[in-house]
């Protein structure tokens, strides 16, 4: 009997062992920090009034702040980490991650973050790691608690220490929180390739030391206008901390009663961000799309089937069956195509389409529009890969980007039927839109603008530096993707399409017009979704995300 309770005895001895070296780490046995026991919490943000916590922080002091401690609502860094593993690691890492996770939860902290950074960064190429820009910040946005941000835009240098490597925060803590100075783990390279090894905190802190604290004599100056702000549930051991007059704590009780940083109240707007998935890959989150994988694949490929094989009329009613949705809605009056007349008023039997001009949210943009007007319509665009070109069921056109030969293409084109152009070159996931190109005025008397959105719920089915010939795929991998389509009334374009004569003899008031339609344009849509314009670029959007123009391979 005793032989048959020996390995439950050894199992309890295991866990006891590990809860005991857990509760010796715990930050409220171990204090190594000397603070001011009057001010030893910083309480949540409405329980102070706005003296008070001038009092606490001020513009002329130094605030050094643990991010995950006091900035960000929750404490996990699971999320970020799959973030990581299955935007540029790949997913069998991904997997990988989630298999380990039950691990993790047993090893203390540091164990638990080394195993993380070992499974996403090892072999990855330094130079090509743009998730920490392209990705990350989105997610930490969202997790950014209002009450805390408030107290740390307080402060006048500010200062953020973090557990995560440096790669993963920098970007978003000095580009869209205006932080001067990031201290985060640093890692180890061979050769331009990461070993998934971390260096010692005081190593990595200590390669900024200097650009924090200044000189000897600067120190001296500062005297004692540095202040610190972490967690209760986590040790203050990073030597930063140990040059603060006062430390002040925030407690879980009180984070978990703080507001999400809501929007508008950014420093920076997000406007442009990458990666494939759509929610806070938590445990729970991973494992439903880990779960849901196999059967979105099978779904897409069907569902792509039945849309690229069967007019819509047939198609339409299976594939929203299939999950698939579709919101059309127009003015009561339509433009038809248009006939052009001779000098001599006698009509020309060649008809003119109509120009449909629309936001760009999705590669599937004019395949809706075409689906939802049951017709087809030629789609001309800036990239595509030669992949979606083939599969898809109506016909696409490249833009060569070179002005002359678009415009006569254009023309071409109009008179072989209807046309669809996204003016803003790339798709946009935030509500924004994207400068307009002004060459769609210059080909129609009459514009049709159409207000496009997609909604995802597992899958963004763009991308920037991935492959775009997956870009369908995920879409369509979603559970219930949603689509809605708004055509709005006809604007008045320019006074007669150009030619290649006209293209070289354009008056000032000309083209000024041009870009006045598209200007137009661009705000009626805007207000028709409820989305900011703006004047950035498809070369803004990609130089950010990708590191590139935008010329997109064919893949």
């Amino acid at each position: 009997m005793a032989g048959k309770s020996l390995p439950f005895e050894s199992l309890l001895s295991f866990f006891s062992r590990i809860l005991l070296r857990r509760l010796r780490k715990s930050p409220h046995l171990h204090r190594k920090v000397s603070i001011n026991t009057t001010q030893a919490k910083l309480r949540k943000y409405p329980s102070l009034s706005q003296r008070s916590v001038d009092q606490v922080v001020s513009k002329n002091q130094t605030l050094i702040f643990d991010m995950e401690g006091s900035l960000l609502k929750s404490s996990s860094m699971f999320p970020y980490f799959m973030l990581v593993a299955f935007e540029a690691s790949g997913i069998f890492r991904a997997l990988l991650l989630l298999l380990m996770y039950p691990i993790m939860c047993l090893v203390d902290e540091e164990m638990s973050l080394s195993i993380m950074v070992m499974v996403c960064f090892f072999g990855i190429k330094e130079k090509s790691f743009r998730a920490g820009r392209a990705v990350l910040p989105k997610f930490f946005l969202e997790d950014v608690g209002l009450e805390g941000f408030g107290v740390l835009m307080r402060g006048g240098k500010k200062v953020g220490v973090s557990d995560f490597p440096r790669v993963m925060v920098e970007s978003f803590l000095k580009e869209y929180l205006e932080i001067d100075v990031v201290v985060g783990r640093e890692l180890k390279t061979f050769y331009g390739y990461y070993l998934g090894l971390m260096q010692d905190k005081k190593k990595s802190s200590g390669l900024v030391f200097d650009e924090i604290f200044g000189t000897h004599e600067d120190r001296l100056m500062m005297g004692n206008n540095v202040i610190g702000i972490g967690s209760f549930n986590k040790p203050m051991d990073h030597h930063l901390f140990s040059h603060c007059k006062d430390i002040y704590y925030v407690s879980e009780a009180d984070k978990r009663s703080w507001q999400y940083l809501t929007r508008d109240k950014y420093p920076k707007p997000l406007i442009f961000h990458d990666g494939r998935l759509v929610l806070k890959p938590t445990p729970l989150n991973s494992l439903a799309v880990f779960m849901w994988d196999p059967f979105g694949f099978f779904l897409a490929i069907i569902r792509g089937i039945i849309g690229v094989a069967l007019p819509y009329r047939v198609g339409g009613p299976l594939l929203a069956l299939l999950g698939l949705r579709l919101n059309l809605s127009r003015p009561n009056s339509m433009p038809s195509s248009t006939t052009n007349n001779n000098q001599n008023g006698q009509q020309q039997k060649k008809k003119k389409g109509v120009l449909y001009v629309c936001n760009h949210r999705t590669l599937l943009d004019p395949l809706y529009l075409s689906a939802a007007l049951c017709t087809p319509i030629t789609a001309i665009t800036y990239s595509l890969s030669r992949l979606s070109e083939i599969l898809s069921p109506i016909k696409t056109v490249r833009f060569t980007r070179d002005r002359v030969k678009d415009a006569n293409m254009m023309e071409k084109l109009l008179s072989q039927g209807d046309l669809i152009v996204c003016p803003e070159g790339t798709t946009c996931r935030e509500p924004y839109l994207l400068r307009f190109s002004p060459l769609f005025a210059e080909m129609s008397d009459q514009i049709v603008p159409v207000a496009m959105d997609a909604h995802v719920s597992m899958f963004y089915g763009t991308t920037a530096g991935g492959l775009k010939c997956l870009d369908p795929l995920f879409f369509l991998m979603n559970p219930h993707p949603y689509y809605t389509v708004r055509l709005l009334d006809t604007v008045a374009g320019a006074s007669s399409p150009l030619s290649l004569s006209t293209c070289k003899n354009q008056n000032a008031e000309h083209e000024a017009s041009k870009f006045k339609i598209a200007n137009h344009v661009q705000e009626e849509l805007g207000k028709a979704l409820g989305f900011e314009c703006t004047k950035l670029t498809r070369k803004d959007k990609y130089l950010i995300l990708a590191g590139n123009e935008g010329i997109v391979k064919h893949q």
